[in-house]
């Protein structure tokens, strides 16, 4: 028989931890005197009394590794405790968000999606603005986590290839998963360091600076403010593009680099293919714009980059309106966002790897068709890949694919339009952040979207993040058989 209570005892935990959390945003908002702290600390009880009653009921059923259904059931319901008790702020602060809205809200910061039903982010207590922070900075880590240690051993979308890699790739040093956790954090909580600092030196305010410190790092896209980024042009810009960069590179490589060994990460061809198509995007948007408008200039390269960088790496950071672009750099910026980060990374949808893995395997057919007696062995960074990994990826992109042409539809029935149909479906399954289209807010709030389509939304945003398969195989009845 199924035993949940392992799973129960484990998100329980995890709740907990999350409700303790919520005593920073209310230091924050006693601290700027708005009488909003009750919100918090109403919140913060709950959330960790709740917590701690599962954990406490389920205590005794640990000492056994997780099952394979126990783990894929731990990852999905994290994902789905943690947004609905990090909802409580919304719906009882200043915002007074209906319950769909404020689920809405939270999935996307755990999911690390960035779409919003929020406007007036300027005049919200700074407690809020904060918690909208945590969650994405909490959620990025927590990714982080089950691409190293859950999805390799569940085998979804091919992370099987990293099995190995996640445990041995520093040799003896980290062989369990606590060392692995411990060594993200310390990966995580440096970024998350350099980057506040790096804000503040750029002239940023502390808090301002630390809110879109954790919500770049968590490539996540949460702003404290309407404008988002377009509130600090320049030099800010040019830094959150690196640390955009840098969170969407495999972390395994960056706890390696602070090993003291960098040529990982210099050697690995995720990266450097994603530096390259990078610099390919940039280059096609900035040279359309010199055909059409016959010059450039420092800012139309930096607002390019910046917007680019930001709907590639997932964090949704927005500065101007990339519609009035042309269609052309509109289509590029759906295509960047459809690929994504390096796997093992912050950043969201489909990944690098996965789509070196399938345009390596449509090469090696398309020269099989003309060499029909060759043998050929795929191989990535000198590894042979396996069928079962390729077949893994193959599904997941198959999947990836149909899950966004189903959502599209579905929300096109709630009422959308087409162009808020397709973009939502887009930036809540690859986990983006902006959607587009006339019931889109000038702030780039969804608060105008019907219910039904906030609902399929959040479905979206929650299957995307846990790459689809993680999620569907839970309702499969063969899953569950001993």
């Amino acid at each position: 028989m199924f035993d949940v209570r392992p799973v129960g005892y484990l998100v329980g935990l995890m709740v907990m931890a999350m409700g303790l959390t919520m005593a920073l945003p209310l230091l924050v908002d006693i601290a700027e005197g708005r009488e909003h702290w009750p919100v918090f600390a109403e919140s913060m009880i709950v959330t960790c009394i709740a917590g701690g009653l599962v954990a406490l009921s389920c205590k005794n059923s640990m000492g056994q590794p997780l099952t394979i259904q126990q783990a894929f059931l731990l990852t999905t319901l994290v994902w789905v405790a943690m947004p609905l008790f990090g909802a409580l702020p919304f719906m009882l602060g200043e915002t007074d968000l209906e319950f769909i809205d404020a689920f809405f809200e939270a999935m996307s910061g755990v999911t690390t999606t960035g779409a919003t039903v929020i406007a007036g982010l300027d005049t919200l207590p700074k407690g809020l603005l904060l918690w909208r922070g945590i969650l994405q900075w909490l959620g990025g880590l927590g990714i982080v986590i089950v691409a190293l240690v859950f999805l390799p051993e569940m085998r979804v979308g091919g992370m099987q290839f990293f099995r190995a890699e996640g445990f041995d790739t520093f040799g003896k040093a980290l062989p369990r998963t606590i060392d692995i956790s411990k060594g993200v954090l310390n990966v995580y909580l440096g970024l998350t360091a350099i980057c506040t600092l790096t804000f503040l030196a750029l002239g940023m305010g502390a808090f301002d600076a630390t809110v879109h410190a954790l919500t770049t790092v968590s490539t996540g896209g949460f702003s404290s403010m309407d404008s988002s980024f377009a509130a600090f042009p320049g030099g800010p810009q040019y830094a959150c593009v690196v640390f955009m960069i840098l969170a969407s590179l495999p972390f395994v490589r960056m706890m390696q680099g602070v090993q003291g060994n960098i040529l990982p990460l210099y050697r690995d061809t995720q990266v450097r293919t994603y530096l390259r198509w990078i610099f390919y995007s940039v280059a096609l948007v900035v040279g359309y714009d010199f055909i059409m408008n016959g010059q450039f200039s420092e800012e139309s390269v930096r607002l390019r980059l910046f917007n680019i960088v930001s709907i590639f790496s997932g964090t949704g950071f927005g500065d101007g309106d990339v519609t009035a672009w042309g269609t052309f750099p509109f289509v590029v910026l759906i295509v960047v966002g459809a690929i994504g980060g390096c796997t093992g990374s912050t950043g969201c949808s489909i990944k690098i790897f996965r789509y070196q893995l399938m345009l390596r395997a449509m090469g090696q057919q398309a020269r099989r068709i003309f060499n029909p007696s060759s043998v050929m062995i795929l191989r990535h960074e000198g590894r042979r890949v396996e069928d079962e990994v390729l077949q893994s990826v193959m599904l997941l992109f198959t999947v990836y694919i149909l899950s966004f042409g189903f959502f599209s539809v579905a929300l096109e029935l709630t009422g959308l339009t087409l162009m808020e149909s397709v973009t939502g479906a887009w930036t809540a399954i690859f986990n983006v952040g902006p959607a587009f289209g006339p019931s889109v807010g000038p702030t780039g709030s969804l608060i105008a979207f019907p219910d039904a389509a906030k609902a399929l939304m959040i479905l979206a945003m929650l299957m995307g993040r846990l790459e689809i398969l993680a999620v569907i195989v839970l309702i499969l009845p063969s899953f569950w058989r001993p």
